[in-house]
């Protein structure tokens, strides 16, 4: 009987064990990318994923799921079991933005998502056709000024570059129109093609185009110039305003119920990953400011974000389309 009764506490311990118990990863790990191919979030989930793959031990694939200013992708990775198979590489939009924006949001930041590491921090850049009218910011800034009707394009309504473009009007009084796409590479293309004026994709996303000539970059939209492009002029400077500070940054985020042995271990894989000198160098010739932070001062960046995006959404008056 004694026996019976070790048997069956050693099988009570066995059942109660936790998920995160169990090896980890067991199958393929996939990036969702809540964006079309080309963004600089696609760029810099592509970047993490090989090395994070023989840093795991296990293949990961990144998938681009694209709609609803990045919700659907987001709220695909929400929905996903929580075993860290399935992470979202966020980005400000859907994250920090969405939030403020759309209307019964499917889901909720704080409560949903679980942060795992910031990636990086990068300029949104001003970029125009290279057979534009206009080869400098001070030419732009002058044509915003003349009122004469132009166009911006976005990676989609209530993204960053949406924001960056609405809030150059705003403090222009300029005549320009939002000109909405499915993703960056979709506006990029449409600007190449010269069916729209300009567009503030992230600066990763402009920089091969810049480089073989086809665009030229005008400003960027932080508030000090990119380590990666010192000659080009911020638009603060260049239209006087210290308050036009808009960036997209990158971070890794799993459904909120994931085992924290899980976060800790992807937490640390990607760190390492950001924090060597190859990565480093590959990101900032890209444009991005890598910052490694600890998972509890990501989530804080997380919360000052949501909090500027809040603000603007008032302040700015702009509604959804």
């Amino acid at each position: 009987m004694f026996a019976i009764r070790i048997l069956a506490a050693a099988l009570a311990v066995l059942l109660a064990a936790p998920a995160h118990a169990q090896p980890y990863p067991t199958q393929t790990v996939r990036i969702v990318v809540a964006y079309a191919p080309g963004g600089t979030g696609d760029i810099v989930a592509r970047l993490i994923a090989v090395p994070l793959a023989a840093a795991l031990g296990q293949n990961v694939v990144v998938e681009n799921r694209a709609g609803a200013t990045g919700a659907i992708g987001t709220q695909a990775v929400v929905s996903a079991p929580p075993d860290g198979h399935t992470l979202l590489l966020g980005q400000t939009g859907e994250i920090s933005i969405n939030e403020h924006w759309i209307k019964n949001l499917a889901y909720n930041t704080e409560r949903d998502l679980q942060p795992v590491a910031l990636a990086s921090v990068v300029p949104l850049a001003l970029v125009v056709s290279s057979n534009a009218r206009y080869a400098t910011m001070d030419e732009l800034a002058k044509m915003l000024s003349s009122k004469k009707p132009l166009t911006f394009a976005s990676a989609g309504t209530g993204t960053p570059g949406h924001f960056a473009g609405e809030f150059l009007k705003l403090r222009t009084k300029a005549n320009i129109t939002h000109v909405p796409y499915k993703g960056a590479g979709p506006a990029l293309n449409d600007l190449l093609g010269g069916h729209v004026d300009m567009y503030f994709p992230g600066f990763p996303a402009a920089m091969p185009h810049v480089k073989s000539g086809k665009m030229k970059m005008l400003a960027v939209s932080s508030a000090t110039r990119a380590s990666a492009a010192p000659q080009i002029p911020t638009v603060a400077e260049s239209i006087n305003d210290p308050n036009f500070d808009l960036t997209l940054w990158q971070g890794f985020f799993a459904p909120k119920a994931t085992p924290k042995p899980i976060v800790d271990r992807l937490h640390t894989a990607i760190s390492r990953i950001l924090a060597s000198p190859d990565m480093q160098v590959r990101l900032r010739d890209a444009g991005a400011d890598v910052r490694v932070m600890s998972v509890a001062q990501f989530g804080d960046f997380i919360r000052a974000e949501s909090d500027k995006y809040r603000t603007i959404i008032r302040d700015s008056g702009v509604k959804p389309e």
